[in-house]
């Protein structure tokens, strides 16, 4: 009987604190509630404001594009120095190269390398003295083939090399080793175009992680001249905004440059050995770079994953010397370099 009566009493009891549970619960899901409307959440991370430059390649169908480089040069001489420019204080002095090449991807893989078959359909230079013969003319009508990943990064480009150091020989007149005498030429303006075609989007790091608006990166660039030189411009690429007053899928790359410290040996250098030079560019030597300053723009179509045209401007400013003679004149080179897609 005691048993039983115990056994009473903890139902009754059981019985009461379901409800005391019950209430407990329904309270606490109250303020459960109440916190999640009051409390902010942090929005989740997403890839929506990413974009992400990558070319996109379709088999067999060519791409072309006109090339044009162009620049001023200005030889300032002291009072001193008259006698060594043709109006007694400056020598001044332009020229351009024209060219357009097709680039027909022949086997594509998004994921790995895709085979480009490059052809350089024409090639036009002009210079203030009306000449216009020159070394990079041998390219006219020349072809070669090279690989880039989806990202812009040239893998080989061993074919253009060998087309190069080919139309760096076109570049002398006759003799041999060190009484080889070499003309003018503008194949470091070639140089400048093609290998570093897909520089603004290959230099970008962890690419595949996409880039925002506003974000930056740094790249180096070579610098033609009209001298046998080897110089290298400073750039940061800066990924501005989406392209306004244009077609859909356009974004703005914008750049400026600066003065580089040094060359990469990977760099193509289209002749070599000892030679001389000859006209003005002879005569000077000991260049000496003093300062690059410019900026460029880039209209990168994200939908059909191709550059479609940019446009650098800098100025350079190097001061060179006369052998024998305590003279240092400075050169100022206006340079403007473009690109655009022909439709």
């Amino acid at each position: 009987m005691e048993i039983q009566k115990n056994f009473k009493e903890l139902l009754k009891s059981l019985k009461t604190h379901k409800v005391v549970f019950v209430i407990v619960g329904m309270v606490s899901c109250l303020l459960l509630s109440c916190q999640q409307q009051t409390t902010p959440t942090k929005p989740k991370s997403t890839d929506k404001d990413k974009i992400f430059l990558t070319l996109d390649f379709k088999q067999g169908k060519a791409l072309r594009y006109k090339f044009v480089s162009s620049r001023d040069i200005t030889i300032k001489y002291n009072p001193e120095d008259a006698p060594l420019s043709t109006d007694g204080t400056a020598s001044k002095s332009s020229e351009s190269l024209e060219i357009v090449v097709a680039y027909t991807p022949v086997k594509v893989d998004p994921y790995g390398l895709t085979t480009i078959n490059a052809t350089c359909e024409s090639v036009l230079v002009k210079r203030s003295d009306g000449s216009q013969t020159d070394a990079v003319k041998y390219l006219e009508g020349k072809k070669y083939s090279f690989t880039v990943k989806a990202s812009g990064q040239i893998e080989n480009n061993s074919q253009l090399n060998e087309l190069l150091k080919q139309a760096g020989e076109k570049a002398f007149t006759a003799g041999t080793g060190s009484e080889r005498t070499k003309e003018q030429d503008m194949l470091g303006d070639y140089i400048a175009t093609q290998w570093f075609l897909w520089d603004s989007i290959s230099s970008i790091p962890k690419a595949a992680q996409g880039v925002r608006i506003g974000h930056s990166w740094q790249s180096k660039l070579s610098v033609p001249t009209p001298m046998v030189s080897r110089l290298a411009r400073n750039v940061t690429y800066k990924l501005d905004k989406t392209s306004q007053n244009q077609k859909d899928g356009l974004v703005l790359i914008i750049s400026s440059f600066s003065k580089a410290d040094s060359v990469p040996e990977s760099w193509p250098v289209p002749y070599s050995g000892r030679f001389m030079v000859k006209g003005k560019f002879g005569l000077l030597g000991g260049y000496k770079l003093l300062d690059i300053a410019g900026h460029g723009e880039e209209l990168f179509n994200v939908d059909s994953g191709c550059a479609e045209q940019y446009s650098q401007q800098y100025q350079l400013k190097l001061q060179a010397s006369v052998m024998g003679l305590s003279v240092n004149p400075e050169i100022v080179i206006e340079q403007n370099l473009t690109m655009k897609i022909i439709e």
